[in-house]
């Protein structure tokens, strides 16, 4: 779609030039890539995101090394739990395994953190470009000026129709401009950035401690079903050893009915 949008809009540029056949159509291409790998500010907000994204992975990695630990442990108990404590432990590792799915698709997915973070950091330098294409555009007389970094196949570009070192000092220059006026601004967006990683890592340490705080009250409720079990268990061995004690005196006394007809019929 992209490839055709811009072939039609050469096509209309150059149709419309071809009428002046005398006059030199100016053409030019700026390389986006190139141009966010030479803005700090991209550069120091993509090491900031990427930051993120190691710690959103090693939570996710914790997790799952988490739940696979809790597969494990069932699968070696199982032996020696009831039917229902194996349903109860089952239910919650799909809990634990949507709750991680879930977390996974909100930092990763389609529409997730990352994507839509990266778009943020983009589209600041994206709408500097556009200016600053549109000033070079019109000061030097250029006719059409194409991204060579979008999907567009481009076969060859000669250096010197590139304006993509323009496009950064221009760029540049409105930074020194505005670097007084958005300076407060950096120290202040550090300053969240920072708070929002200890905030994150707050918010991971209360989640460990209500983690820990779970399997403390998960521990003691197994403790209380064995106990519950264990009596369970002794009151129907005591009514078992009960009633067969019962049997054995009702035969007791019946054989020695039966011994005390035999004599006297014998005496």
């Amino acid at each position: 779609m992209k490839n055709s949008i811009l072939i039609t809009l050469a096509f209309l540029v150059f149709s419309g030039f071809a009428a002046k056949a005398q006059q030199t159509v100016r053409i030019g291409y700026v390389d986006m890539e190139y141009i966010l790998e030479n803005v700090p500010e991209y550069q120091e907000a993509s090491a900031q995101l990427e930051n993120k994204v190691q710690q959103w992975k090693r939570e996710i990695e914790t997790e799952l090394n988490r739940i696979e630990k809790m597969k494990q442990d069932l699968a070696n108990e199982r032996p020696l739990l009831t039917s229902e404590l194996i349903s109860d432990r089952e239910d919650e590792i799909k809990f634990e395994e949507k709750k991680i799915l879930d977390y996974q698709q909100k930092r990763f997915g389609p529409n997730g953190d990352l994507i839509t973070q990266k778009l943020q950091l983009v589209k600041p330098i994206q709408d500097q470009v556009f200016v600053a294409v549109q000033e070079i555009a019109k000061n030097r007389d250029y006719d059409l000026i194409f991204d060579k970094s979008a999907d567009v196949i481009t076969l060859y570009a000669a250096d010197r129709l590139d304006v993509s070192d323009q496009v950064l000092r221009s760029i540049t220059r409105a930074s020194n401009r505005e670097q007084l006026e958005t300076r407060q601004e950096k120290r202040e967006l550090v300053r969240q950035e920072a708070k929002t990683v200890e905030e994150d890592a707050v918010l991971s340490e209360r989640e460990q401690l209500q983690q820990q705080r779970k399997e403390e009250r998960e521990a003691l409720l197994e403790e209380r079903r064995r106990v519950r079990d264990s009596i369970r268990t002794a009151k129907k061995e005591e009514i078992e050893r009960r009633r067969e004690e019962i049997l054995k005196e009702r035969q007791r006394k019946k054989d020695s009915v039966a011994k005390a007809r035999e004599e006297n019929r014998n005496n």
